[in-house]
């Protein structure tokens, strides 16, 4: 990216990513021919670029330093993996605490070249403990919302070194993945090749617009084929058990709930995108 070289004499070593094109084929497939039935991938579209806008508004150009609990509350129910965390870490932190480690993740963001030490020392803000690894996942949707041109989906459903899990491992080239490890790190660089890498899928495949969106999409539909092959009790107390395809693929991307309420079943993507887009955030 422009920042990287300009900021920066000597760049990364970019990771290498041995991606697995029947799977990502079999992904997008299976994304595409599933929308038709809600009106089209579009509709998934303009959803998530729905999502960041709302982002964009509550908390770009330093809006975050004043932003209010309820709004950032509510703006935290398109956050999938976030949602059901944040309460407590605020009733534990306390709202000007949570505030101000979101103003200074967001005070720097567009130089990219210091995205690597800006979202460990958010997380650093507050106590080491299993209950809030959450937050990395916090600063990846918030730095992605807000400036999605700058920064990839970094959430650790997209890839996660530590558990060795994710989008990455799920599309990895390779006759024994289950029991591989991927030896790449979980940096941004990683994420941004990762983009680069599905951008190049999806040009291929006929896709010329909206291109940040579609990787988005691919991704959670990636993602959301392993929740859907999985029986775990865990993921069926997280994402739920439903048998459409599409149905993990909203949830990950918060499409599923409405200001604190999970969207009703059955209701279209489209229905969905117009309720979001007439909540106070956008009033």
């Amino acid at each position: 990216m422009a920042s990287l070289a300009a900021n920066s004499s000597i760049l990364p070593q970019r990771p290498v990513l041995d991606l697995s094109g029947p799977k990502l084929r079999i992904a997008f497939e299976t994304l595409v021919n599933a929308s038709e039935a809600v009106g089209g991938i579009e509709q998934f579209v303009e959803a998530v670029k729905l999502k960041s806008k709302v982002c964009k508004e509550l908390l770009g150009e330093g809006k975050a330093a004043t932003v209010d609990r309820a709004d950032f509350e509510q703006l935290v129910q398109l956050m999938a993996t976030v949602r059901r965390r944040l309460g407590r870490l605020i009733d534990d932190q306390g709202w000007a605490k949570v505030q101000a480690a979101i103003a200074a993740l967001l005070d720097q963001a567009t130089d990219t070249t210091i995205a690597d030490k800006c979202v460990p020392a958010f997380v650093k803000t507050f106590p080491d403990s299993r209950e809030n690894r959450f937050t990395r996942d916090l600063a990846a949707e918030i730095l992605h919302n807000v400036l999605p041109e700058h920064y990839p989906l970094m959430q650790r459903w997209v890839w996660d070194t530590k558990t060795n899990s994710g989008v990455i491992r799920e599309i990895w080239h390779g006759d024994d993945v289950d029991h591989m490890v991927i030896d790449i790190a979980d940096g941004y660089e990683t994420f941004l090749v990762l983009r680069e890498e599905l951008s190049q899928f999806l040009s291929d495949n006929g896709v010329f617009r909206d291109m940040l969106w579609h990787v988005d999409l691919l991704c959670a539909q990636v993602y959301g084929d392993y929740i859907n092959a999985q029986g775990g009790a865990w993921l069926k107390t997280e994402f739920g058990a439903d048998s459409d395809p599409l149905e993990h693929t909203r949830r990950i991307m918060g499409l599923d709930r409405v200001a604190g309420k999970r969207a009703s079943k059955g209701k279209t993507l489209d229905g969905t995108a117009a309720t979001v887009s007439s909540t106070k955030l956008l009033s």
